[in-house]
Parts: structure tokens; sequence; C-alpha cells
């Protein structure tokens, strides 16, 4: 005989505990079952440890889907403060870095520590170290059934958390996007994002050797355009501008950088030529980005040679140049090391207040297995939160 709860929740990530942790305060048995042998790994390994778990200037339009109002009703219901809540009622430390984004002072391991404790407080039941062998729906009061590792199960309402498919060595499977298809949904095509960028050819063979060499961007992409740090590797370029407009970018899309942000180019070499007119344009660029970067580009990219040798449209040249700097991209780090996966399942099946198949009846889709992706520094976290509290309520 299969044991009996209003809930089952497949994956005890953020979005998996935050929802069950919403059912069970409002007095429903809950059981979630986790196949990794722990929950909230991916909370655990975020943020370098401390988990960036919100980000302050979290609104839609940070955020990708095919339908780019679906996230709004969930984000609108549980705001960031709403979180900062909860984190401040567990008297966890946190700090605000650059772009909103919070982090724990000490460790993310208080974050999981506070997703249990409220779990616990709310009489939810957690299993780890379960696979899931069957899932069944069939006529009656509790259609879902669960047949696992550790025994079968079965409730009226059904919530998928299963995550997506990045960073597979965390545990990361297809499974969600299986058991969607399975109950006749469609998962429109998935792609990794907030990825580091590789390279190939000759922008490869260039730029290999300055592994290593970061400085700030400005990355531009089918109409987007983030600015921070752009990290050189030795298989291409990382950082987060490199990540951000990763996910707006696919092979054979046009990718520019600027690698001056927020200066007038022209206007600097002008007055560079003015004051140094003796120095080289590797040594004036030394001085804006860092030095093996301004030499290489200048041996490779740029003429060099001193500043009063340009003429005034040579230097407009070097100022275009400088400020839409083509990076020809050859593909992505994939799965491996991408932070999110873009795609899964398609919001229009779905409500957006309650996370609810329009299909089946008592089916819940919520967190990173659902088409919106948020950008980096926070916005996915904050997206599990909403709509795990979005179907918690409804369940």
């Amino acid at each position: 005989m299969a044991e009996l709860y209003d809930v089952l929740i497949l994956g005890g990530g953020a979005a998996g505990l935050m929802c069950a942790l919403t059912a069970g305060q409002r007095g429903k048995r809950v059981l979630v079952v986790e196949h990794a042998n722990r929950v909230g790994k991916k909370i655990l390994m975020s943020g370098g440890g401390r988990c960036n778990f919100t980000n302050t200037g979290t609104g839609p339009a940070n955020f990708i889907s095919a339908n780019p109002h679906y996230c709004k009703s969930a984000l609108a219901r549980y705001t960031p403060a709403d979180f900062v809540d909860l984190v401040e009622r567990h008297g966890i430390a946190y700090h605000e870095k650059e772009l909103g984004q919070l982090f724990c002072d000490v460790s993310s391991k208080l974050i999981v520590k506070m997703l249990l404790d409220e779990c616990a407080d709310a009489g939810v039941r957690i299993e780890t170290s379960c696979s899931v062998e069957r899932v069944l729906h069939a006529e009656g009061e509790a259609p879902f059934r669960l047949h696992t590792t550790r025994g079968a199960f079965a409730a009226p309402r059904l919530v998928i958390a299963t995550g997506a498919l990045s960073i597979p060595s965390m545990g990361a499977t297809g499974f969600g996007y299986e058991l969607a298809r399975q109950f006749g949904h469609s998962v429109l095509p998935t792609r990794a994002g907030l990825v580091p960028l590789t390279l190939s050819g000759k922008h490869q063979e260039r730029l290999a050797d300055l592994s290593g060499v970061a400085l700030p961007v400005t990355a531009r992409c089918n109409g987007r355009s983030f600015s921070n740090q752009m990290l050189i590797t030795h298989r291409g370029v990382s950082g987060p501008a490199i990540l951000q407009i990763s996910s707006y970018w696919q092979p054979g899309d046009d990718l520019r950088l600027d690698l001056l942000p927020g200066q007038d180019a022209a206007a600097w070499l002008r007055a560079q030529q003015l004051e140094r007119p003796a120095a080289e344009l590797k040594t004036v660029l030394s001085d804006a980005v860092p030095r093996r970067f301004a030499q290489r580009l200048c041996e490779l990219w740029l003429s060099n040679k001193p500043m009063k040798q340009y003429t005034p449209p040579e230097l407009k040249q070097l100022a275009a140049a400088l400020q839409d700097w083509s990076l020809v991209a050859s593909g992505t780090e994939g799965y491996r090391t991408a932070e999110v996966t873009l795609g899964g399942v398609d919001t229009d099946e779905l409500s957006s207040s309650t996370m609810e198949s329009r299909r089946v009846a008592g089916l819940h889709f919520v967190g990173e297995v659902v088409d919106v992706t948020g950008w980096l520094g926070g916005y996915n976290f904050q997206w599990a939160w909403a709509s795990g509290h979005a179907a918690g309520i409804a369940v």
C-alpha cells in the first residue's frame, strides 16, 4: 500500500524546499523526494559558497522565456524583500555586493539550514538518496503515485522541482523533462546559459596564453548589453559580462565588446596624444587595460606607434576598434559549467499564478525545469523562491 500525502515534491533544491515549507505551513502533509544524498546542493555551491540568495533589483525584465510575461505574477507575489525577511528572522548576516546581489556573510549552509528548519517546523518529510522508479497517474482521490527505492507514495498533488541539465556533476538530469513529456507537456529546446564561451582558430590561438587576464568590458549581442568583468581562459572567455551575454548568444551571432566601457575612447585617445606624444599606443593602452592584453591588441589587431604619429582619422579608427571589438566565439563550455539551463517546460501550458499544469489537474512545475531563466546575480534564486511559493500556496 502506498503512503498517502497531500503533496509529493520531486526535488529538494531551492524551489522544491520553498514549495514544501509553504505547503507545510498551510497544514498540508508534504513529502520531498531527493535522489541525491543531501538537499540543496546547488545552494551550497552558489556564490562561491556564500549563496547569492536574491537580487534587490529583481523584475520581469531580468528573465528570459518564450513568454516574457509568465514570471510576473509569481515575482510580484513573493518579492526579494519577502525572502530577505525570512533570512533576517533566522538571524543570518548578509551583505550587498555589486548590482543588488545579496550574499551570506558566512556560508550558504545557513540558507539550507534555514529552509530545512522551516520544513521541520511545518512537519515536512524529506527523503534523500531516494530514486524514483515510476510515476503513475490514475483515477481517485490520490491519483499521483510514486514508486521509489524507499517505497510507494500517493497524493492528489505532484510538484516537479527536479531542476535542469546544468552542472551534471551535482546530480543534474533531464528527469523533469521526461516527466513533463510523460504527462503530455511540450518541452522547449534547451541549451546552456550563464556559461563561458569558447574560441577556436586564430582567436583562440591569439588569446590562449593570456589565460587569467581579466578586464572590464561591455559585451553586446542581439540588442542586449552587460558591463562587468571579462576573464580570458585557456579555452575562451568567461567572467560576469560573458556569462550574462552567453544567454543571449548562439553560434553565428555577432558578439561585440567595448574594451573601454564608460569612456569616450576618441576623446581619451586625443587627450593621451596631447599629454604623452612620445609614448607608444601599447604603453598608453596599458593604463586602461591589462598590459599583456594591450600588447597583444597592438601586435595583432591595432597598429602601434608613438601617439604623435596618429592622424585624426587614425585615432577615430582606433577608438571605433576599441569600443566595438569583434569577438568570434565558436561555442560554449556546455552544461558542465553552465549555471542555468535555458528552455524547458512550455509556460503556455502552465498557470502563471499557481504553476499548475493546464493539461493535468494537480500537477505543478517550479524552478529551473520551467522555461524561465534569470540573469546572473541572484535572479534565478528569486525565481526558485517565487515559483516554489506560488505552487506551495496553490497545493
